[in-house]
């Protein structure tokens, strides 16, 4: 081989080398700043895990059955407008975040229903269900309850 093919086939390596060498600090430095963003991320979880209490209710109907479709409206003590209004789902669920001041909330539940014979709904023998809860939370808690229908 000629000496300046050895000069340049040296060359090459070196300038691969140096690539290579950039690219793994670069790669290095996107994962320190995806950790970083990753713990930031993960603080502000958990900051927000503190910034509110969760109401955490099944609505039971007159059987003791969960029941489907129940409109929930929650307020708190004092006020009459609902601040939140949500449905249960179908094991009877529902779930609202509060603020982590402590507070009584009125809990209220209302369903319409219509008995089922032969397969058809019986209109004309509808019944309105409705129950009530007061319920407390105080700071950032989860709080279960029962909503039971009559």
């Amino acid at each position: 081989m000629n000496t300046k093919r050895r000069q340049n086939i040296r060359a090459a390596f070196v300038g691969v080398s140096i690539l290579v060498l950039n690219l793994a600090v670069a790669a290095q430095d996107d994962q320190r700043t995806a950790d970083d963003n990753k713990k930031t991320t993960d603080e502000k979880r958990d900051a927000k895990k503190k910034d509110y209490g969760v109401m955490f209710g099944t609505a039971y109907g007159p059987d003791d059955h969960p029941m489907y479709g129940v409109r929930v409206i929650i307020h708190p003590v004092g006020k009459k407008h609902p601040s939140w209004e949500l449905y249960s789902d179908h094991r009877g669920e529902f779930a609202q975040r509060v603020p982590t001041t402590a507070a009584d909330y009125i809990v209220t539940g209302e369903v319409e229903t219509a008995p089922i014979e032969n397969g058809k709904p019986q209109t004309s023998k509808k019944r309105h269900l409705k129950g009530e809860t007061k319920v407390h939370i105080d700071g950032a808690e989860w709080h279960d309850f029962s909503l039971h229908l009559n």
